[in-house]
C-alpha cells in the first residue's frame, strides 16, 4: 500500500538548522533576538513596504490590523463571504460589522463590482483577502476606496511571492497581512506579520503586539493590547525560508503545472485559472471544483480520495453560513451563490512544496479513478 500524501509538507531545506542553532548558542530565543528585526526588515523589502511587524500568527496580524485602524462599534468593513473565519472574526471581536460580497466564479475573489452597493456611511474599511492563487484585481477596488475615503486592509496570507501587475502583493492596502503557517511559501511554523508604509500606524502597530507598555513607564498601560510577538527562534526559520522564496515560487508552479497537465483530460472537473491579465497563478493551493452533473460532492470525493490514500482539505465555508455568526444574528438573509456552491463542491489536493513528481502522478492518478476517467 502506497504511503499517505497529506495534502501539505513543508520544505525546510536551507539555513533553518543552521540559524536555529545559533539562537541556541547565543542564548536569543525570546522576541528580543536579532533574527525578529532582521526578518521584518526583509521581509517588508520583499513586499515593497517601509514598515514590517511581525507577530503570532495571521489570525493576529487581522486583529492587530483592525485595532491600529481604530475600527469598532457602529463601524462597518466590506469583506468576500469566501475566505477563512479569521477576517471575520477580527472584525465581529473590535464590535465591528462585517459585511459580505460573493467571490468571482473563476478567480474566487471578491470584485469592485459588488462592494461598492455595498457602501454606506458607516462603511470604514474594505478587507481585501486574495484567494489560493491568483490575486484580487486590485485597480478597480483601490479606485472605489479612493472615491469613498475607506481604508483598505490587504489580507495576502495566501500569497506570499505574488505579484500584481508586477507589484507585490502585500503592498497595496493601507495595512497589510501575512501567514507565515506551515502550508505558506515562507513558513516559521507559526506565525504573521502587519505591515504598512504609515511611520505612525506602524508605531501602533508594535504597541499593540507588545502589550502597549510604554517607554518610560512600562508597567502603566493607556491601552489594552496582545501578547502577540514572534520569538527570535521562530524568525531565524523566517529568514532562512525567505533565502529560498524564489525557489518555492517556481517549485509551486512546476506543481501547478504538472496537475493541469496530468488532469487536463478529466471532465466534469473545474480547476484553477492558469493567469489573468494581471497575474500568473502561484498555485498556493490546487483547487478542484466538481461540476453540478457529478453526482455526488466535494465530502464524497475527499472520502473516496482518503481511502486512496490521498489527503485533502475542503474549499472555505462562506461566513454567512458559519453557525457561530448566525448565533450572532449577523447575515441574515444574505445568499452568495457563488460562494455558496463552491463551497460545498471544491477541495484541493496535495500541493506543498515537498512533493514530489512520483507523488503528484499517484494523486492524479486517484483522482482520475474517484472520478471514473
Amino acid at each position: 500500500m502506497n504511503k499517505f500524501i497529506p495534502v501539505n509538507e513543508p520544505l525546510l531545506a536551507g539555513n533553518e538548522k543552521k540559524y536555529l542553532n545559533e539562537c541556541i548558542d547565543t542564548g536569543w530565543i525570546s522576541s528580543e533576538g536579532p533574527f525578529v528585526k532582521q526578518f521584518e526588515e526583509s521581509f517588508a523589502q520583499r513586499v515593497d513596504r517601509k514598515y514590517g511587524v511581525s507577530v503570532a500568527n495571521g489570525s493576529a496580524a487581522l486583529d492587530i490590523a483592525i485595532a491600529a485602524l481604530e475600527i469598532g462599534a457602529g463601524d462597518e468593513v466590506i469583506l468576500p463571504t469566501f475566505t477563512i473565519i479569521s477576517c471575520a472574526a477580527a472584525v465581529v471581536r473590535a464590535g465591528a460589522t462585517p459585511v459580505l460580497v460573493d467571490c468571482d466564479a473563476m478567480t474566487w475573489n471578491m470584485t469592485a463590482s459588488q462592494i461598492e452597493a455595498k457602501i454606506t456611511p458607516r462603511t470604514k474599511a474594505i478587507m481585501v483577502v486574495h484567494i489560493y492563487g491568483l490575486p484580487v484585481d486590485m485597480n478597480p477596488i483601490l479606485k472605489v476606496a479612493r472615491k469613498h475615503n475607506i481604508k483598505i486592509i490587504e489580507d495576502a496570507a495566501e500569497m506570499i511571492g505574488q505579484t500584481y501587475y508586477g507589484q507585490p502583493c502585500g503592498s497595496f492596502g493601507d495595512i497589510s497581512t501575512f501567514s507565515f503557517y506551515p502550508n505558506k511559501h515562507v513558513t516559521t511554523g507559526e506565525g504573521g506579520m502587519v505591515l504598512t508604509n504609515d511611520s505612525l500606524l506602524a508605531e501602533r502597530i508594535q504597541s499593540l503586539r507588545n502589550l502597549c507598555f510604554q517607554a518610560k513607564k512600562r508597567f502603566v498601560h493607556e491601552e489594552l493590547g496582545w501578547n502577540y510577538r514572534l520569538s527570535n527562534l521562530q524568525a531565524a526559520i523566517g529568514v532562512a525560508q525567505l533565502e529560498r522564496l524564489e525557489e518555492n515560487i517556481k517549485k509551486k508552479r512546476w506543481i501547478g503545472e504538472q496537475y493541469n497537465k496530468l488532469l487536463s483530460d478529466i471532465v466534469g472537473l473545474a480547476k484553477s485559472v492558469v493567469a489573468t491579465d494581471y497575474a500568473d497563478n502561484i498555485y498556493w493551493v490546487y483547487g478542484l471544483i466538481l461540476a453540478d452533473d457529478v453526482g455526488y460532492d466535494a465530502d464524497e470525493a475527499m472520502i473516496r480520495l482518503r481511502e486512496l490514500g490521498i489527503g485533502t482539505r475542503p474549499f472555505f465555508w462562506p461566513m454567512h453560513e458559519q453557525p457561530v455568526f448566525k448565533k450572532l444574528g449577523l447575515f441574515e438573509g444574505d445568499v452568495f451563490p457563488v460562494s455558496e456552491r463552491i463551497a460545498r463542491r471544491g477541495f484541493y489536493i496535495p500541493s506543498g512544496l515537498a512533493i514530489n513528481e512520483d507523488q503528484i502522478c499517484t494523486v492524479a492518478a486517484a483522482v482520475k479513478k474517484v472520478l471514473g476517467t
